[in-house]
């Protein structure tokens, strides 16, 4: 039995060692790999320099060098990944920048985003987060930089400025909220109703969807956890626990426009979690109402002069129209500017 015990161990540690060295040299080639795409890119776009620059042949150059390429060297130089290695080098100057971090594939998503400080800013949530390909791709889709912005009605440059350079950066409770959250994820048709129990539901079966759209840190403690005044019990629907921030989030769902009820309620259950539930060492707890909308002048005043950390914010079941988003940035952009 003993013996049996020393090959499972043994078994194990080798198939730890396998596994780290597989890690170690996807990564390696992984860094050559966007070294070598960043040389070829700049070999295009020395030799574009060193010729006519118009767009007709920058576009016969790429369309030739693609088919002579893919003759003598088998897949992976197209035009459009050949145009990406272009547009690589441009965009990253410096390969050291992004080489040995992100994958070509995450490189080929960025170089999307024309606006440099935007692409800076995914690019860095990519690295803090650790996000795959495919959640990139979702946090693009969803405007996620452009929701960040118009979490708290306010966009200015510094904000812009510190999310390029850094990413989301969890100081305070009102460093979680987005302006609305995106449920599209679920598949929910935007005009059909859903109960407030059936979005909880659907939530709880795209957990690691929720997870991701919610933000870093996050986890996941229950679903109507249980709070007993007197004979009375009450339930809240969701109950996370953010570790960066170190507090407990409450969620309730709402399917309806936001009213004072719901935030005096939220205060309630807030009370009972800093003063029963909480640890010692961990912040005050945050509640986060989620509503299909709210009237802005409402929850000012709802929520203003409340100690407790209360926030409201609204959800969409499809991806908002990124012109909208984008428009409504430049306008407190504007309003920036005429205020100095």
């Amino acid at each position: 039995m003993a013996e049996i015990l020393d090959i499972d161990n043994i078994t194990k540690q080798i198939k730890l060692l396998i596994e780290q060295t597989r890690s170690n040299v996807a990564r390696e080639v992984n860094q050559h790999l966007v070294k070598t795409y960043w040389k070829i890119g700049r070999l295009i776009v020395d030799h574009e320099q060193n010729g006519d620059v118009r767009a007709q042949y920058g576009k016969q150059l790429l369309k030739e060098l693609a088919k002579k390429l893919t003759k003598e060297l088998g897949t992976g130089f197209s035009r459009s990944n050949l145009q990406n290695m272009r547009n690589f080098y441009l965009a990253y100057p410096i390969c050291q920048t992004v080489s040995g971090k992100l994958s070509w594939s995450h490189i080929c998503e960025l170089l999307i985003i024309s606006d440099k400080d935007k692409r800076s800013f995914y690019e860095q949530e990519c690295l803090n987060s650790g996000w795959s390909v495919r959640e990139l791709k979702r946090q693009i889709e969803t405007s996620l930089f452009e929701r960040l912005l118009l979490s708290d009605g306010q966009a200015n440059k510094q904000t812009i400025l510190t999310l390029s350079k850094q990413g989301v950066v969890l100081d305070k409770p009102q460093d979680i909220l987005k302006d609305p959250y995106v449920f599209e994820f679920l598949g929910v048709r935007e005009e059909k109703p859903l109960l407030e129990k059936d979005l909880e539901y659907k939530l709880i079966r795209h957990i690691e969807d929720f997870l991701l759209e919610l933000g870093r840190g996050f986890m996941f403690v229950g679903s109507q956890q249980r709070i007993t005044l007197g004979s009375n019990h009450y339930y809240v629907d969701m109950v996370f626990y953010n570790k960066m921030l170190k507090a407990y989030v409450l969620i309730d769902l709402k399917t309806g426009h936001l009213t004072p009820e719901h935030i005096g309620q939220m205060n309630m259950y807030l009370n009972y979690y800093n003063s029963e539930v909480k640890a010692e060492d961990d912040q005050q707890a945050i509640g986060i109402v989620l509503c299909a909308d709210k009237h802005d002048v409402m929850a000012e005043y709802a929520l203003g002069g409340l100690e407790n950390n209360i926030f409201a914010s609204r959800y969409t079941y499809y991806i908002p129209d990124k012109e909208q988003l984008i428009s409504e940035v430049r306008a407190l952009l504007a309003q920036e500017n005429t205020e100095q």
